[in-house]
């Protein structure tokens, strides 16, 4: 089974990175859409404080920092002090991401211990989506992730190596869990967006950023442009588990090509695919059979 059309009217949405820029237009449509939102950022702009602060309780603020897997793990139980007994979140956007920091960067190389950008950018959306598959997994309901890609993660870049590094990764990551959305009921997408005119660009932190990119408006889509297309992401069975798709200033909706190695033996002339298949999914399936039906409190 799959989790084809869905609408947002009555579901609960979480979004990281939700404070600001494109997951915050996302935000806003959300809860246009009758959903309820939680926004999980390290703060709020104010215009984001202000629509939390006039939703009714249909939103609501999580401090919560990506790098730091004890604030990813609190959110089921977030959902839950929110949103009443048994909530559990079934659309979860990973959103929050940062753009080649010199604090954390291939070129500067400043850190010690590991680079605090792949933990942001690559970490979180994996270990987030493993949060939201439990969730879901043991409330027997369906999940759609988003994850928040980039154009980088498909081309590469000299000038921002780590970045375009880590939106392979997460872009890798998506079409690997295309079986989930098969098998599990668990829709896993990414969005890639070009240049957004968002504060990564317009902020007065970004000015030398913008200049070494060749910043302008007319190279840039607007975040509203990014989350419509995320609320079609969502929402629309005509993109399942695994789908990537382009949102730029040249193409503002094409999907991009997205195989799973399991497809590709499936579709090849080998002798045995399906048995090779049903060998290499085998123990992925224990795990999701065992959490399955498992309810929690919300607290993990």
């Amino acid at each position: 089974m799959v989790v084809g059309d869905i609408q947002l009217k009555g579901k609960i949405a979480v979004v990281t990175g939700g404070g600001s820029g494109i997951n915050f237009a996302f935000v806003r449509l959300a809860l246009a859409a009758e959903a309820r939102v939680l926004v999980a950022d390290i703060k709020l702009l104010p215009e984001a404080e202000k629509l939390v602060d006039s939703s009714n309780g249909n939103a609501t603020f999580m401090k919560c920092d990506v790098s730091d897997w004890s604030d990813l793990e609190a959110i089921p139980s977030e959902v839950f002090k929110a949103f009443g007994p048994g909530a559990v979140a079934d659309v979860w956007i990973a959103g929050a991401g940062v753009f080649e920091p010199k604090w954390s960067s291939f070129l500067y190389d400043t850190e010690n211990d590991h680079y605090k950008a792949l933990q942001i950018n690559t970490e979180h959306p994996i270990k987030l989506t493993r949060i939201a598959m439990r969730s879901c997994l043991g409330a027997n309901k369906p999940c759609v992730v988003l994850i928040v890609g980039s154009t980088a993660s498909i081309t590469g870049s000299y000038g921002a190596a780590l970045y375009c590094a880590s939106k392979h990764a997460v872009a890798g990551f998506t079409k690997s869990m295309t079986q989930a959305d098969v098998d599990e009921n668990c829709k896993i997408v990414c969005i890639c967006p070009g240049m957004v005119s968002t504060p990564l660009w317009t902020g007065d932190a970004a000015k030398d950023v913008a200049e070494q990119y060749s910043y302008t408006d007319e190279v840039c889509i607007t975040p509203e442009d990014v989350a419509e297309a995320m609320m079609e992401m969502v929402q629309s069975g005509e993109y399942p588990g695994g789908s990537l798709l382009e949102c730029s200033k040249r193409n503002l909706r094409e999907r991009l090509e997205s195989r799973e190695a399991g497809a590709l033996v499936m579709a090849s002339k080998s002798a045995e695919p399906h048995q090779w298949v049903e060998k290499c999914y085998a123990p992925i399936r224990e795990v999701w059979k065992k959490e399955r039906g498992v309810a929690t409190s919300g607290v993990h």
